[in-house]
């Protein structure tokens, strides 16, 4: 009887530790996810600002994707790191959002046909808006992967074809855009931050997919 008392007091003692303790590791993970979308967040205000040269967009999200794999690896890391990327990932990236915004003029070329009325017009003017959007999430995907030493056309050859064979990565990318885009069309200033949300999405597919 006294032992069956005493395991009982101590399974109680136990049991009241266990649910003291509970709050507080559940307040750490929150307060580890809050540093995360904080972190993010900080991430996008750069991302914007490498991103003002116009063809800097790519290396702007290959630096941004860096710094926050090396937050979540927890190796440290901060605007310093973030530039020094930026000045290695634009030596190829400036090529790359060249060739991104020629791709967007020539979509625009195509919605105009089709508003115009020429025959096929709307049909032309879909596709062209379905492979802007595609030749963007490989740009991220490829950017989410970037090193220092990687080769862009060759990031974009394997990112091209996880696009395709990854479409559920894919359109979680596509959403990343379009909350930017919603942000955008709130109030311009919400987007800046939220592009480093996009950036975090961007890793977090192609580390899904690596993982498969």
């Amino acid at each position: 009887m006294a032992q069956a008392r005493v395991k009982a007091r101590t399974a109680g003692g136990e049991s009241a530790f266990a649910i003291g303790a509970s709050p507080a590791r559940a307040e750490s993970r929150a307060w580890g996810r809050f540093g995360v979308f904080a972190e993010c967040l900080l991430t996008g205000v750069w991302i914007a600002v490498a991103s003002l040269g116009l063809v800097t967009w790519p290396a702007a999200f290959a630096a941004g994707a860096r710094h926050l794999r090396r937050r979540l690896a927890h190796e440290g890391g901060g605007l310093r790191e973030f530039v020094a990327d930026f000045r290695v990932a634009v030596r190829g990236g400036w090529a790359v959002g060249l060739a991104g915004w020629g791709v967007v003029a020539a979509v625009g070329v195509d919605v105009q046909a089709a508003r115009a009325g020429i025959p096929g017009g709307p049909v032309v003017g879909a596709i062209g808006v379905c492979a802007l959007i595609g030749a963007f999430v490989a740009v991220l995907r490829a950017a989410a992967g970037w090193t220092p030493g990687a080769g862009w056309w060759a990031l974009l050859a394997g990112a091209g074809r996880r696009t395709v064979l990854d479409p559920a990565g894919s359109f979680l990318v596509v959403g990343g855009l379009a909350v930017v885009a919603a942000s955008a069309w709130f109030a311009a200033p919400l987007a800046v931050p939220v592009l480093g949300a996009v950036a975090a999405a961007a890793v977090a597919v192609e580390e899904r997919y690596r993982h498969r």
